[in-house]
């Protein structure tokens, strides 16, 4: 194998992208992005420290593009809107790139600052989301933590095969998030009493 010509970060991060959304973020290695890019493992060096770097630049795109999608969907709803819009955006994202959801999902090491503000800029707009339903301090963190496990508790299942029966799950998403409103507005209904 030859040096290629022109591998940057950003080509580099591309094929490491699509080999982790087509099989899994643990099928991507070193030795089988330099297959892909047909290069020499140790060239990939010339661009990440090795595994976990690539790992985290994953994890930093794929929160990138997971704040994209949420910033996109969230001026346009009001409501219960709001809930069912980002929690869409939640669902295709996890559909779309199940690579970079799975490297989104690791806990950040708390002295990796970039990756903290990252996962940050995402929590804050998931908060905003609750914010909309007059949840605020404790209730609102306890009600952002109750969504992200709902909408990963289905993506996980889903990703998994574990939805056999012959039911839309579209329609079966949609009631579990209308479920979880009717959950937010009892719990907002409780912090007013």
């Amino acid at each position: 194998m030859s040096p290629r010509i022109g591998l940057d970060r950003a080509t580099l991060l591309q094929a490491a992208t699509e080999m982790a959304d087509e099989y899994g973020l643990e099928s991507v290695t070193l030795s089988s992005l330099a297959q892909k890019l047909k290069i020499r493992s140790p060239s990939l060096y010339n661009h990440v420290k090795g595994l976990p770097d690539l790992r985290r630049e994953l994890a930093l795109s794929g929160l990138s593009k997971m704040a994209a999608r949420f910033e996109a969907v969230l001026p346009e709803a009001c409501g219960d809107e709001v809930l069912h819009d980002f929690s869409v955006a939640y669902l295709d994202f996890a559909r779309q790139h199940p690579g970079l959801y799975e490297a989104v999902q690791r806990a950040p090491d708390p002295e990796d600052r970039e990756l903290s503000e990252a996962g940050g800029q995402v929590v804050s707009l998931v908060v905003r989301v609750i914010e909309t339903y007059g949840l605020s301090g404790d209730a609102a963190i306890h009600a952002v933590r109750g969504i992200r496990s709902v909408l990963h508790g289905f993506v996980s299942i889903e990703r998994q095969g574990g939805f056999g029966m012959p039911l839309d799950l579209d329609v079966t998403f949609r009631l579990l998030v209308d479920t979880f409103i009717a959950g937010i507005k009892a719990l907002r209904v409780q912090g007013e009493t």
